[in-house]
């Protein structure tokens, strides 16, 4: 799968592990920065990720914060993205089989590296379930994202 890895410089060294598993693991890597732990700004890495989804350059996003909310936040501002934070195998399968979640995002500073690769695993390996009471659901978010733009 070719998967969007992207974080600030909070969440570098992490990405770099990160990295290394996800191409141990088969996949393709949309490395998408940051490239230190020289300070940046989470929105552009966010905005990296969730882009390259939208776009069709990646199937699925990695991202990766000091905390996991700002950058949870910032790439939710895309239309058609669906990150969700996650800290628990359950939330990083159950968000992917329920909520078609595409994009997974970590707190380094939450989070273990041994943690991480599980969870992005889990992630991974889900599917989305597309039980009618699901496709329903993201249908109604689809037309949030619709009469809110402004």
């Amino acid at each position: 799968m070719r998967v969007a890895l992207a974080s600030d410089h909070a969440g570098y060294p992490l990405k770099q592990q990160l990295g290394e598993h996800l191409c141990g693991a088969g996949h393709e890597l949309l490395d998408l920065g940051t490239t230190s732990t020289d300070p940046v700004d989470y929105p552009d890495y966010a905005e990296a990720v969730a882009r390259a989804i939208v776009e069709g350059r990646a199937a699925r996003g990695v991202l990766i914060c000091g905390s996991g909310v700002g950058a949870s936040v910032a790439a939710n501002k895309v239309p058609g993205i669906r990150a969700g934070l996650c800290h628990d195998s359950f939330s990083a399968h159950q968000g992917v089989e329920d909520d078609d979640m595409n994009v997974i995002v970590l707190g380094a500073r939450v989070i273990g590296g041994a943690l991480a690769a599980e969870l992005v695993d889990t992630f991974l390996r889900a599917k989305f379930s597309g039980a009618e009471r699901h496709v329903r659901r993201l249908a109604k978010v689809r037309e949030i994202e619709k009469r809110v733009r402004i």
